[in-house]
């Protein structure tokens, strides 16, 4: 128990490090301008996000596993980065994250820090001044942080 304990803990961190790098470092900018887009343009450029998120995951929780000698299993890194992958493509498309913050009666939140917000913050001019963060982006990652808990214990019981 203790064991499978220190490996999600272990796993977690690891993970939460790589996805920080992956998702601010290793993302180009067309791909943060197109993976929101609809068709085949945005699909392609969330893919290839997703895709250099999940081997900046692997790189990054390899050497972890190899140096701590933790028991994690060929499977179990299968289906905690796969089903993180999978969640994380789902919400990078956008408009599947907004319509969930709408369903759960955040969609003011998630337009916070935008032009869109009703006290959207402004100049002293009056007009709109950019902020560095939105409710779509702290509702974005805390969706990843969830499946990134979520993929650590699988990867730590499997």
């Amino acid at each position: 128990m203790t064991d499978t304990a220190a490996t999600f803990a272990a796993v977690f961190v690891a993970l939460y490090v790589a996805h920080a790098v992956g998702d601010h470092w290793a993302q180009s900018s067309l791909q943060v301008a197109t993976k929101g887009r609809p068709g085949w343009t945005g699909r392609l450029a969330c893919g290839r996000h997703v895709l250099g998120l999940t081997v900046t995951k692997a790189v990054v929780l390899v050497p972890v596993v190899v140096v701590l000698d933790l028991s994690v299993h060929a499977l179990g890194l299968v289906l905690g980065l796969g089903l993180d992958a999978a969640s994380h493509y789902w919400a990078d498309r956008r408009t599947t994250l907004a319509r969930l913050a709408g369903r759960c009666g955040k969609a003011e939140f998630y337009s916070l820090g935008t032009p869109t917000h009703p006290d959207h913050p402004i100049t002293s001019e009056g007009n709109y001044a950019p902020t560095l963060g939105t409710g779509a982006y702290a509702l974005d990652q805390s969706w990843h942080m969830l499946w990134l808990g979520i993929a650590a214990l699988i990867i730590a019981a499997v």
